[in-house]
């Protein structure tokens, strides 16, 4: 190449540069500025596909670059290939997260060879798709290009195994790290929080302090997110006081995880402090407080914050609506629970109730004793009624002493859930409250020959339905 001909390449270059960076480009001049990169041959330009890429992710793009750099260009720069691997796996649509994993299999059958850049982007893609059996197929290339010995990818694979269910792998890499830094850890906190095991992950948090590592906002929201699962309320309360010892701003997720943390453990007071610091609140941390007083079954100050939310523009969500139902169901407020459900009904808050709602107001109809109310509801359901309904009927009608209502429930139940042993235990104890001894007979039988065995941990449907509901709010 002539040093002229250097020169113009240069100019063009720049001026492709320059093009790509203008804040006015449109889809419609891309496609232009595109034609031009591939006329010059300068697709191959690590500089200018990197601008090229990030140009494609602000206009939405990406699958231009995609093609690009998977048709036309066969084999591109190892540069290249991760500059797209990361975009597409940030990008929120699924299509696109796919689409970083597919670039991974070109650069695979292409023999580009990927480096400890490459993998820390794929990895999120497949933790994020929930794509296990890949994901363990890419862990064997790493093995096999002796990559796996950074701790960026060793993190990776503890997101991917951990975010896909299986901790005790998670945990096996963990353990077998010859060096571990906040983000192992909060990873591994995460793993367990995720898949329920919130003592377990509490008890990593405890082994993290105990190691010398800080942890971050990350991991002490997850760390909080346990604590408020398991009833962790000292190590809750350090977490705070850690927190305010390090002068860090109580932003909203912090905020709200510490105000949730206290108000499932029973300490919605303390919860109460860190809401009143807030800067900044969202809906979530309304949600964190009406939640935390619903539990605490104080109903009417559920309700009167509720309404403050209102009064405060905040727009009440899905869960802000369960939690002041739960609440009204607690305190007995029927006439505020019809209130508000016909609010809910009439689209009052942008959208309809679901059965989780229907659910609740079953239960504060039940309880006060309005059982033919809270069973004409049910009849009157847009959606099939769940097993919370009828437990939340079934346990009204135990409480009033409705016991032909209650056998009815009971049935629906079973039908729901033919191997909940429970549902059996509940229904035969009916029959012998009822004096029918060959229906109850019939009722262990028909549980023996189906191979139920009763749980006495867990025979009072009572019970699991309050959990159940509990869980709703949580």
């Amino acid at each position: 190449m002539t040093t002229k001909s250097y020169s113009q390449l240069n100019n063009i270059s720049t001026k492709i540069l320059n093009l790509l960076n203008n804040p006015s480009i449109s889809p419609s001049h891309f496609s232009q500025i595109q034609a031009q990169l591939i006329h010059h041959n300068l697709h191959y330009n690590t500089t200018i596909a990197k601008n090229l890429i990030s140009t494609c992710q602000s206009l939405s793009l990406l699958n231009s670059s995609f093609t690009l750099y998977t048709k036309l260009i066969k084999k591109p720069h190892i540069f290249i290939c991760n500059t797209l691997i990361q975009e597409l796996s940030h990008s929120e649509d699924r299509l696109l997260k796919q689409k970083s994993i597919s670039m991974y299999i070109h650069m695979y059958q292409e023999r580009i060879f990927p480096n400890i850049y490459t993998y820390p982007f794929v990895l999120k893609s497949l933790s994020d798709l929930k794509e296990l059996k890949l994901g363990k197929c890419v862990h064997t290339h790493v093995v096999k290009w002796g990559l796996d010995s950074d701790i960026y990818v060793q993190n990776s694979f503890l997101n991917l195994y951990g975010s896909c269910g299986e901790i005790l792998v998670c945990r096996q890499l963990f353990d077998e790290m010859p060096q571990r830094d906040v983000v192992s850890w909060t990873v591994l906190v995460m793993g367990y929080r995720e898949c329920g095991k919130y003592g377990d992950a509490v008890g990593v948090f405890e082994r993290m302090r105990g190691s010398g590592v800080a942890p971050n906002r990350v991991t002490m929201v997850n760390a909080l997110a346990a604590c408020a699962n398991c009833g962790g309320l000292d190590v809750g309360v350090w977490i705070d006081e850690y927190i305010r010892m390090k002068g860090w701003e109580m932003d909203v997720i912090l905020g709200t995880s510490l105000i949730d943390m206290y108000g499932k453990c029973g300490k919605i007071e303390r919860g109460f402090w860190v809401f009143r610091e807030m800067k900044c609140r969202n809906v979530y941390t309304w949600n964190a407080v009406i939640r935390g007083l619903a539990l605490a079954k104080s109903g009417e100050e559920a309700l009167r914050w509720f309404l403050i939310m209102e009064r405060e523009n905040v727009k009440p969500d899905e869960v802000t609506l369960l939690a002041v139902l739960r609440a009204c169901a607690y305190a007995g407020m029927v006439e505020q629970g019809r209130e508000i459900f016909s609010s809910l009904m009439n689209g009052k808050y942008g959208f309809p109730p679901g059965a989780k709602h229907y659910a609740c107001m079953v239960d504060l109809l039940a309880r006060c004793g309005h059982l033919e109310e809270a069973l004409s509801m049910i009849k009157e359901m847009p959606v099939e009624p769940t097993k919370s309904v009828w437990g939340a009927l079934l346990a009204g009608c135990r409480l009033h002493g409705n016991q032909e209502l209650s056998e009815f429930a009971a049935w629906k139940l079973i039908a729901l859930a033919p191997r909940n042993s429970a549902y059996y235990v509940v229904l035969a104890n009916l029959y012998g409250e009822m004096g029918r001894w060959n229906d109850a007979e019939k009722i262990r039988t028909l549980m023996k020959e189906s191979g139920l065995l009763k749980d006495l941990g867990s025979s009072s449907v009572e019970l699991e339905d309050q959990k159940d509901l509990l869980d709703l709010l949580r």
